[in-house]
């Protein structure tokens, strides 16, 4: 087992790894930025080291600085999250080349499921269901308006190496293709260094749908069921639930089978997860995430696995020491992902310095987060804050939990989308189960209710009232 390990990361996730690699008795060695100088995964770690800078690009995506961070520091394996590095071939390849571990999949399976390109023609081979769509790159506004006219509209504009939801566009209508292209490609030259891009026919009412798999270097392989990812702001996960409500036992299986076949099919040897589209009762393949995923938590509350504890141990060289009929699902967890953030203007983040901070608690709740108080938001990151998760023995319990937890949390100073996750939370087709990844677009009415502001009525003993 390694003995330190460098994590590449910042916020709620930096926390998350730290605290793992603690409990495995590894020492752990922080990077910051000049404004994560006083962050909580900096406190944390055993060691922290400057990055000397702020911007993401001489950061937390300097590849030369992080490496050097790592060498010098005597760290034997690094640790990327999500985000920033985590899927990037060219990091991976690097991290190998200096004789340093990387807690993740080999580079090559990297670079093989981040080209959604090439993940699609694999995944035909494969015969795994997909979704209609080009089936190689669009080099011209003329191949692209034939075949979006082919599979009919609406249409999705998706960059080959984007994720999580960046750098695609939905397009309606032929006259809004062009401009989708090219905003599509040069998003995706700017933020992947790669131009290729291509289509996919939009479903009408889709549900997102994740399996989470672990694969080792021996050749084991297992799932750990699904996840719901359906409710999204701007194709941004929010909230995410397991297990779905959406699917029968036998789509369950089929799609679990389907995720591990397509782990066995590349060697994959880390933690990760297969995503698909499901929709009347037929599932597609989306996209595989070679990395650990921001709601990895809601699938360790219904397992009691500890899926980081598990990721570094493969990356030590460890088998898997569980099988997948030692897995044993057990009651209902919801996350929701609290963002420093105003709802009602279009989701514009609200950077600034956190005043007042109090953390929820009680039973069957649990936060995974990177901030404190007097904690001050920087306008160079991801705007999310930290994650919310309950744990119920139904799924009634662990919304109500949900709904209380979100009560409880105050954070002041700043917008944040807490108001907004409490109507979710409150709404009547979200507790019935009736979502789909167009929920916000069709209940856009809740977006504009409540308040960050908590109201305490005080009563006087002596008020008649």
């Amino acid at each position: 087992m390694f003995k330190r390990v460098l994590v590449a990361n910042r916020g709620e996730i930096a926390v998350r790894i730290i605290r793992a690699l603690r409990e495995m008795g590894i020492e752990s060695v922080a990077i910051y930025s000049d404004a994560d100088k006083d962050a909580l995964h900096t406190i944390l770690a055993d060691y922290a080291y400057s990055l000397d800078g702020n911007r993401v690009q001489e950061t937390y995506t300097n590849m030369d600085k992080i490496i050097n961070i790592a060498k010098i520091s005597g760290s034997e394996a690094i640790h990327p999250g999500y985000g920033f590095l985590s899927e990037t071939t060219k990091f991976a390849e690097a991290v190998e080349g200096a004789g340093i571990t990387f807690i993740g999949p080999r580079s090559n399976i990297i670079r093989l499921m981040g080209d959604k390109i090439e993940a699609r023609k694999l995944m035909a081979d494969l015969g795994t269901p997909l979704i209609e769509g080009s089936e190689t790159s669009i080099k011209s506004y003329e191949e692209a308006a034939k075949i979006a006219e082919s599979i009919g509209y609406p249409v999705l504009v998706k960059a080959a190496a984007g994720g999580g939801g960046i750098g695609m566009k939905l397009v309606s209508h032929q006259d809004k293709l062009k401009e989708a292209l090219v905003a599509v490609r040069n998003t995706s030259i700017s933020l992947f260094a790669n131009d290729s891009i291509f289509l996919e026919k939009y479903l009408s009412k889709p549900r997102h749908i994740e399996i989470q798999i672990l694969g080792d270097k021996y050749g084991n392989y297992i799932h750990l069921g699904e996840r719901e990812c359906s409710i999204q702001r701007r194709h941004m996960k929010i909230v995410e639930e397991t297990p779905s409500l959406a699917i029968s036992y036998e789509i369950r299986e089929k799609m679990c089978e389907t995720a591990v076949r397509i782990a066995n099919s590349v060697g994959y040897d880390s933690a990760g997860t297969v995503e698909f589209i499901y929709e009347d009762g037929e599932f597609y393949f989306l996209e595989m995430n070679t990395r650990i995923q921001v709601e990895h938590t809601i699938t360790e509350m219904v397992t009691s696995l500890d899926i980081v504890k598990e990721q570094i141990a493969i990356a030590a060289g460890e088998p898997l020491k569980i099988k997948q009929e030692d897995i044993k699902f057990n009651g209902h967890a919801i996350e929701c992902r609290i963002y420093a953030e105003d709802p009602t203007k279009y989701f514009i983040p609200s950077p600034g310095k956190i005043t007042n901070y109090i953390a929820p608690g009680g039973p069957g709740v649990r936060l995974d987060s990177g901030i404190k108080s007097d904690y001050t938001v920087s306008t160079y990151y991801d705007s999310m804050l930290s994650k919310l998760i309950t744990f119920g023995m139904d799924r009634d319990e662990a919304i109500s939990r949900m709904c209380r937890a979100l009560t409880e949390t105050c954070i002041e100073g700043i917008d944040t989308n807490i108001p907004l996750l409490i109507e979710i939370m409150k709404d009547g087709d979200f507790k019935d189960g009736n979502i789909s990844t167009k929920f916000l677009e069709e209940h856009s009415s809740l977006i504009n209710k409540g308040s960050n502001k908590k109201k305490t009525i005080f009563v006087s003993i002596d008020d008649p009232q």
